[in-house]
């Protein structure tokens, strides 16, 4: 494919749109569109195979400085919403209160360092997995961040009335959270030198995961959107969204032995795991396919996705027959769509086929390419 990752691109998945205030937004028409997909969602979820087309509206400013300002991030994803109505497609966008990695570990002491224009940072505080395990931290709800994301889903649900989806917050394996806790390269050595030390802080850190994830539920109550950060969502399915980048640092005999159990720890209580990377992790496929309950992986499939993207679309095609849902992130137009499709389409898979295009016209040729080329092999 000749058309390569446009690095000159704040953000290479978002869309532009213009912010509505919630007293302007149209609760009745949205929850109405909303109820209508979540229908075909739930009887996706109960089959065994298919394909379902979502075209997401991620926010950039959202993504980045824009998530500390609850308001304004509110007002840019209701327009989001508004927004992706005129695209067809089968699944629902929903609202996400706060973009932001590190908050399980803002627990260990942390606080995230807010430069003007750019997303918060978290630099690590310990130099040693033996100084980590030392800590006494206190409960993520406690922290700044904590606060700062509770009080923000309670602003967006008293807004919204729970009239429309909305998720957690991006939940991040233990296994990203260690580069915020401390350096990679001793942690690196700690899983051969010291795998006991880091199953402990895997788990310490899943049970953090855990309770942050309660008091997130009990302020969203029925409109829970799963799985939530960076997936194709819905209100009728199950399964937590968890983004593990650094899976492809380590093996894939690595991951199923050390991180996989924390993931599956966190995520059973809703459903099973769902898992993310970024870059290209078909190498480690099969291992993922290992993880107990897994409900879905998410990967990047064309180069104007990830700049990594995944290039061995074949290897996915071990998804086929199991159940589990392959989202597949396409930013693209319609010939590289189907080009990627062709590739990576295989009958018995379940996939959620998740599009960018630009315009309501060619997104309409977009949906029906993805379904006539799903249903024709």
């Amino acid at each position: 494919m000749a058309k390569q990752f446009d690095n000159k691109l704040a953000d290479s998945q978002a869309t532009q749109v213009l912010p509505v205030k919630p007293e302007n937004f149209g609760f009745d028409k949205f929850e109405a569109y909303a109820s209508d997909l979540n229908k075909a969602c739930a009887d996706f979820w109960n089959q065994p195979s298919g394909v379902l087309v979502y075209r997401r509206m991620r926010v950039a400013e959202c993504f980045s400085f824009g998530c500390r300002n609850m308001k304004h991030s509110l007002e840019l994803q209701l327009g989001a919403l508004e927004k992706s109505m005129l695209f067809k497609a089968d699944v629902p966008n929903f609202l996400e209160p706060w973009y932001g990695i590190g908050t399980i570990a803002s627990a260990f002491g942390g606080d995230y360092i807010w430069h003007e224009g750019q997303a918060p940072a978290l630099t690590t505080r310990f130099q040693s997995i033996d100084e980590v395990l030392a800590y006494e931290p206190i409960e993520v709800a406690q922290t700044n961040i904590g606060r700062h994301t509770l009080d923000m889903i309670e602003y967006f649900m008293e807004q919204t009335k729970g009239r429309v989806p909305v998720s957690l917050t991006d939940t991040q394996s233990p296994l990203n959270m260690i580069g915020h806790l401390y350096p990679l390269d001793q942690f690196f050595m700690d899983t051969m030198m010291e795998p006991e030390k880091v199953l402990l802080l895997f788990n310490r850190l899943a049970d953090f995961s855990i309770r942050f994830n309660e008091e997130q539920i009990k302020l969203i109550g029925p409109a829970l959107a799963l799985p939530g950060h960076g997936f194709a969502s819905s209100t009728t399915w199950t399964g937590l969204g968890m983004s593990d980048d650094n899976a492809i640092m380590i093996s894939p005999d690595q991951y199923l032995d050390m991180a996989a159990p924390s993931v599956e720890k966190i995520c059973t209580p809703l459903g099973g795991p769902v898992f993310h990377s970024c870059g290209d992790w078909a190498g480690w496929v099969k291992a993922v396919l290992q993880m107990k309950g897994l409900k879905m992986a998410d990967g990047a499939f064309s180069p104007q996705t990830d700049p990594g993207a995944n290039t061995n679309l074949e290897a996915f095609n071990s998804f086929t027959n199991t159940g589990v849902v392959l989202n597949t992130r396409i930013v693209g137009d319609l010939e590289t769509i189907r080009e990627q499709l062709t590739r990576l389409w295989v009958p018995g898979m379940k996939m959620v086929v998740v599009t960018y295009c630009e315009t309501p016209e060619e997104q309409e040729e977009a949906y029906h390419l993805i379904h006539d080329l799903c249903q024709q092999q």
